[in-house]
């Protein structure tokens, strides 16, 4: 019975080690075309969650409350970033579903600035895996979400790039966003070190992680908290933000 227990509490270890390492590398940095960037990767099921609303009902704004909140709860922040535009009160510019919760409706009309640069498109977690899909279509046909936020302009669209991308442009800043695997069971968010172009930053995601679907979420404010890789960027405070939410300990 104790050679039992034994060979239970190794097996028991081997496991935490092997979760442990798993989520060690949720996180890390990578190169493309002279370009560097860090990136964070999630498999579904993982825990990934969009967050605006902290539970004393004000916008969550900064990484230190959402961290905050996420601890007071017993679980652990692995990582988070911005994940869409906002108005001046952070209200979501676009669609946003929180916890199965619709929280502001979709746009598909063509409109002023980044967002607006059709085709954009909707990031959505949903029970079976993730998708990023173009928001006129998700509009006819929308998945089940349990979390959603809208943002534009799509970076890739089933393998190319947004139609409006140039290589020579001279418009560069820090940039962040997601891609999709083609099975919709990775979901992997990028933000670059240095100011980049929008066909630079979509060739990441297509040629350099090889994900044939990519929205971006935002530039100039874009911010990371990946304390594995020595992250925790400041500044004003933000509204919609995604995080990885583990067990803590």
């Amino acid at each position: 019975m104790r050679t039992m227990i034994r060979i239970w509490a190794k097996a028991g270890l081997a496991l935490l080690a092997l979760a442990g390492a798993a989520q060690a590398d949720t996180c890390r940095m990578t190169d493309h075309d002279g370009q560097s960037y860090a990136i964070c990767e999630v498999a579904a099921g993982e825990g990934l969650q969009l967050f605006l609303t902290g539970t004393d009902g004000r916008p969550m704004g900064t990484f230190d409350r959402l961290r905050d909140q996420v601890e007071a709860g017993g679980e652990r922040l692995v990582f988070a970033m911005n994940a869409g535009m906002y108005h001046p009160d952070r209200a979501p510019v676009g669609l946003f579903v929180e916890n199965g919760r619709e929280v502001a409706t979709i746009v598909t009309r063509e409109g002023p600035g980044n967002f607006g640069l059709l085709p954009n498109g909707v990031f959505c977690i949903g029970e079976d895996g993730f998708a990023v899909e173009e928001s006129r279509a998700f509009a006819i046909a929308p998945p089940d979400c349990a979390y959603a936020t809208q943002s534009g302009p799509m970076l890739v669209i089933d393998d190319a790039l947004h139609p409006r991308f140039l290589p020579d442009s001279d418009s560069r800043y820090i940039r962040n966003g997601v891609g999709i695997s083609t099975d919709g069971q990775r979901a992997v968010f990028a933000i670059s070190d240095a100011p980049v172009t929008f066909h630079e930053f979509a060739r990441l995601f297509r040629d350099g992680l090889g994900l044939p679907n990519a929205l971006y979420f935002d530039g100039k404010v874009s911010r990371l908290y990946a304390p594995e890789i020595g992250r925790d960027d400041i500044g004003f405070p933000m509204g919609p933000m995604v995080g990885l939410v583990v067990p803590g300990r």
